[in-house]
Formats: C-alpha cells, structure tokens, sequence
C-alpha cells in the first residue's frame, strides 16, 4: 500500500560500536602501528650496522649504473643545457644509495649528489661521457625506446627540430585512432605508440601483421607523411646530407621520415612506414616493409653501390649530430660510486653509530607526530564542518535554500555526530519551508473571503449593490468561512502545542456514523451521490472510548472531501469493523481519486489536488490535516489509498480502548 525508501543500517543511539569502528579502536590502531615501527626502525639498524661492511665490499651495480646512465642521457636528449639536473641526480642518488657527480670534460663541476662542505674527491676516471649523440653501447639503456637505438649511436630520445607541437600530434592521434579502430574492425590487433617525437605509429599486435597487407581499406596515407613541423626538420637535414656528399664528390639523396633515403629520380616505396609488428610477448619488432613492384625498388649504380650506401649513412649520421647539437646537452663526464669513502664500523658507540641512533629515534618520532597529527586531523576535520555548518545556521545562511550536508565519513562516533546533524538541519529546512508555505497559504485563505465582503461593501457604500436578504446573506456566507478556517487554524495550532484537550467516554460507533451520514445527507443528494452506511456484522462489539465530538469531527471531515470529489451518480460508503482490539473505519467513494505523485501530499496542510484553489471543488485545506492530527491524538493512524480516475478509500485505525493517557492534553 505504501513504500518506503531503501532504508540505510546505522547503529542506533544506544548501540555500543564494535571496537574496529570506534575512534577508541583507530587510537590503539595507531599506537601498535607506532610501536611496530619502532621494532622494525630498531631491528633494521641492526641488520644495517651488521651488512654494511658487506655490501661496501661488493661491486659496482651494473643495472643501477645503466639506470643512472640511461636517465640523465634522457635528460640531456631533450634539454640544451645541463641546468636544473640538479634534482634528477640527487633523486638518482636517492634511489640507487650512489654518489653521482657530473663535470664537464674539462672536469668542472656540474652538480654532484654528495652533500657536505668537502666532499670527496672524484676518482681519475669517469664512469662513462655522457654524450646523446654518441651513447656508450656498453650500458645497455634499461626501457623505452632506447631499445630501438640505431648504430649511429644518437640517442633516439634527441629529436630536436623533429618534436612535434601540441596541434599536429592530436592530428596525427586521431588519424591513428582511426585507422587503429578500421582494422579492428577487421579483427586485425593493434595498439597505438608515440615515439620520442610525438608521433604516432600503429604497432600490430600477434601475427596479423600478414593480414595488415592485404587490408587496403584501412591505409591511411597521412602516417606516412611528414607534418610541416617534420617536413621543414627533414629538409634542413637533407640539405646537411647533401652538403656532405657533395664534398665527397657523390649524388645528393632523398631522405624519409624514417631516415632511409633513395634516389630523387625514384619512387617511395608506399606503406613502409605505417605500421609496426608487435609479437604476442609484446616486444616491438621492426617494421617489415611491403614489397613493391621490381621496377620501384630504387636499384644500386653499378658496382660501388654498398660503399655509396656506408656513405650516404656515414654523412646522415654526421647531418644528424650537426643538427641536433644546438638542441642537446654538451658532452659530461659521469662518475658514479659509493656516497662516501670511508669503512663501515662495527656496532660501537662512535660517532657514526651515535648519529645513525640518534637519526632512527628522530624518525620514529617524526612517524609518531605524523601518526597523530593524521588521526587528529580525521578526527578534527569532521568536528571543524560541523561547527562551520551550525554557524551557517545560526547565521542565517540556509535560510533560502536547502542545507549543505556534512559528510558523514565512517560509521563512528563522529560520523554519526555528523548524520544526526544533517537530519537535524534538514528537519529544520522542511519545517521552515512549512512555515513559509503555511504563512502563505493563510494570506491566501483570508484574503479571498476578505475581498468579497470588502466587494461587496464597498459596492453598498457606493449605492450600487442594494442591502436585501440576498446581500446579508453573501456576507453571512462569507463571514463563515472566515469562522470556519480560523477554527480550523485554531484546532491545528493547539494539536502542534500539545493542548488540544480530549474528552475521551464511550461512544456506540455504529450511531456515531449514523449522526454523521444523516448530517452530510443534504449535502450528498444536492451533488447527486449516493451515502450509504454498512451495517456492522452482528457479533461486533458496538462502543469504544474516543472524544465523540473530535471523533464526528474526523469522521465529517472525511465524509464531507469524499462527496466533494465524487461526480454525480457516484457513491460513498461508510463501514466500520474490528481488527484486534482496534477499531477500523473506512470511508471510501467512486469519485476521481488521486495520482501517485498527489497521494503522500492528501494530509498535508493548504495541499489541494485542484491547484486553481476554486470553492466549488475544494475547501479550505485543513480538513485532512486535521482528521490526522486528531486520529493521533486518539493514539490512531489514518491512511488512504487511491487509483487515479476510480476511487479512494480513507482508513482510520483508533484503539477501542481510547488515549494511551487520556487525562494529558492532546
């Protein structure tokens, strides 16, 4: 009959928390996480102290030093100048626990991780040169694309004038998605990487890469060709290479974007760049080419033709390095060892190991301040919003809209602090809504009585309206219903006060609703309704103790709205029966019944199903209002049911034995 809301588990006020919940647990959560760090913090000084000596004597860690090497390559391939590697080495050093130093090759300094006013002194050979146009091949870089490094040796992350601009990367992006999503479609694998550049290349994943090449529909030419930031990079390149050969006394060539390069009399080789092999491991493969016709296949000159080709490559790579020398880091000599020279002590009271207690204690404390200041902080915030919103309230802040609610966080005791304060204001929001709505719903009430017999004064006054029974009448009528929704207001005010007085004695209910028919019996046969009253089965005892006025008052109410809103040639029923130790009323009608959306507001006060307000369909609304204020003030419910366009049927339920106090005020 009625719904309600999924309903949300909290404990309830008097509900003890489980121990896991409550800020009591969290606390001691806190302080055994304390003291764990404490035995680790002590027992890894221990372990330290006693591996020292060992780890000193071990050799130089080959992956930590390519990793060092590999990252400030990185840095020197994209930045001109070696300012700002400040922190990428002193990160470095964090990591690996390495003393990194670099100095240019005249051995001047650059930056170095060792801290101190004099640290020691540089061994006499660096690590490696840090150079991004001739990387050292016996680091192996450790990720990225650096496994795709050629044999010139330039870093592939040193792009220089090729890096392509914000714009012309989405461009390029969103032809790959394309072309990538196209062959899905054909169930062909693929996944999209950009390059050191920005470029996109659609890599196939597995072996559809046979598939790719009979897949015509999906070639997208614009991947092959260079953007105009990479078409003015490649022609400055070309124009070094060219420069070179000339000076060697050979033909000038044609570069790709790919840095292969043919005859300008012969003809690209189509689709040699557009995609890339990746297999089922996920290792980037090269990317085959597809073989073209013999006749476009740019053939060597004769003999010579493999020494012009180590030329052509000599003289690109030397292009190369010219070009992107004025978009690189100079050359720097890396030198890469232990932070510091000295051997590692045994457990004794030095001061080394001094300083190291002394660094572990202050650690811990700095982890148990953390610690609290953290629990403090969730335990504090909550407090700090909740105080804010009741200033808010206070200050009149919600008055013109709905309340922002606190968040509640975790179901503890400042979470539910928290929930009992957001009921609270949104109570308040509803109650002042009502309070709005009742103020104005009573200027409206009063003021349309008020006008007409003002109306019709005034038109006395004037001499226009003559004073005859007529006249005195409509201003008797009038001054009623001002009477009756002052009474109304009146029964209302005192139901909220708690002074609504009952006079509880028995009452013979099958006469009760007998007076009250034969006292709407007029009103039903004037609006063509048929009234009927049920007979009450035979063995159904008869009395129960109510307010007999209060109880006619209800029971009128809910009779007379039910012939308002029955059309001519419906009906309205009244029955009466016992349902364990209660007594059940029922008047139900065939009138136009009520929408869902209209149903949970029948019993709300001023709230009217005809919105225009008009006399002839409606009253004053109270009277529903009323009916549940007095059904509860008999310790009984009321409720309804309705089907749009059909019927409605009001149900009061009062205890046959009367008030669960009848001596107190309603």
């Amino acid at each position: 009959m009625f719904r309600r809301g999924p309903a949300v588990s909290r404990p309830g006020r008097g509900e003890r928390l489980p121990l896991r919940k409550s800020l009591l647990g969290r606390l001691l959560a806190v302080s055994a996480l304390v003291a764990v760090c404490s035995v680790g913090a002590t027992a890894w000084l221990a372990v330290q102290t006693t591996s020292g000596a060992i780890k000193q004597e071990q050799g130089q860690n080959l992956t930590d030093d390519a990793r060092i090497y590999h990252t400030l390559l990185g840095y020197a391939a994209t930045h001109r100048r070696w300012d700002g590697v400040e922190a990428t080495v002193r990160d470095l050093a964090r990591q690996t626990g390495r003393r990194v130093a670099l100095t240019t090759e005249e051995r001047e300094p650059i930056t170095d991780s060792a801290t101190g006013a004099s640290p020691p002194r540089l061994p006499p050979r660096a690590s490696a040169i840090v150079d991004p146009l001739s990387s050292d091949t016996a680091l192996a870089p450790v990720s990225g694309d650096s496994s795709e490094a050629g044999a010139d040796r330039i870093d592939p992350r040193a792009v220089g004038p090729f890096r392509l601009p914000e714009s012309e990367r989405a461009g390029l992006r969103k032809i790959a998605e394309r072309t990538a999503d196209c062959l899905r479609g054909y169930g062909i694998g693929s996944d999209i990487v950009a390059g050191p550049s920005g470029r996109p290349r659609i890599e196939v994943l597995g072996d559809d890469f046979e598939r790719v090449q009979s897949t015509t529909a999906c070639v997208a030419q614009e991947l092959d060709e260079p953007t105009a930031t990479e078409a003015k990079a490649l022609a400055a390149l070309n124009k070094l290479t060219d420069a070179c050969l000339s000076r060697q006394g050979r033909e000038p060539v044609k570069l790709t974007l790919g840095l292969s390069w043919r005859s300008p009399r012969a003809a690209a080789l189509p689709g040699q760049d557009r995609f890339a092999r990746i297999t089922e491991d996920a290792v980037p493969a090269p990317a085959p080419t597809v073989a073209p016709a013999p006749a476009e296949i740019p053939a060597p000159a004769g003999p010579g033709s493999d020494a012009d080709d180590r030329a052509v490559a000599s003289c690109v790579t030397t292009a190369r390095s010219e070009q992107l020398s004025a978009y690189v880091a100079s050359p720097a000599l890396l030198f890469i060892g232990d932070p510091d020279s000295t051997t590692v002590p045994g457990f004794d009271l030095s001061p080394a190991n001094t300083a190291r207690i002394a660094g572990a204690a202050a650690l811990v404390l700095a982890l148990t301040v953390g610690a609290s200041v953290l629990a403090a902080a969730r335990v504090v915030r909550p407090l700090l919003a909740l105080t804010g919103a009741a200033q808010r309230m206070k200050d009149g802040g919600y008055s013109d809209a709905a309340p922002v609610p606190v968040p509640a966080g975790a179901v503890n005791e400042v979470g539910r602090l928290a929930a009992a304060f957001n009921d609270m204001s949104a109570h308040r929001a509803r109650m002042e809504g009502q309070r709005k709505a009742l103020v104005s719903d009573v200027a409206h009430e009063l003021r349309t009585p008020l006008s007409n017999i003002r109306g019709w004064l005034e038109g006395a006054q004037d001499g226009v309206a003559d004073v005859d029974g007529a006249f005195v009448s409509s201003l008797l009528e009038e001054a009623v219903q001002l009477q009756h929704i002052i009474d109304d207001l009146q029964d209302l005010a005192e139901a909220d006060a708690g002074a609504l007085r009952l006079h509880p004695e028995p009452v013979r209910i099958h006469d009760l609703l007998g007076q009250v028919a034969a006292a709407h019996q007029g009103l039903a046969e004037t609006a063509g309704v048929t009234l009927t009253v049920v007979p009450a089965p035979a063995d159904m005892p008869g009395e129960l103790t109510a307010d007999p006025v209060r109880l006619r008052q209800v029971v009128g109410n809910l009779l007379s709205n039910a012939v308002r809103h029955t059309p001519p040639g419906g009906s309205v029923t009244l029955r009466a029966h016992r349902d364990a130790g209660t007594v059940v009323i029922d008047v139900s009608d065939t009138g136009e019944g009520l929408s869902p959306e209209d149903l949970p507001h029948v019993f709300d006060r001023f709230w009217r199903a005809e919105k225009s307000r008009s006399r002839r369909t409606g009253g004053s609304g109270l009277g529903l209002a009323i009916v549940r204020k007095l059904t509860e003030a008999h310790g009984g419910t009321v409720q309804a049911v309705s089907t749009e366009g059909k019927s409605s049927v009001f149900t009061l339920r009062i205890p046959a034995g009367g008030p669960a106090d009848s001596s107190r005020e309603a």
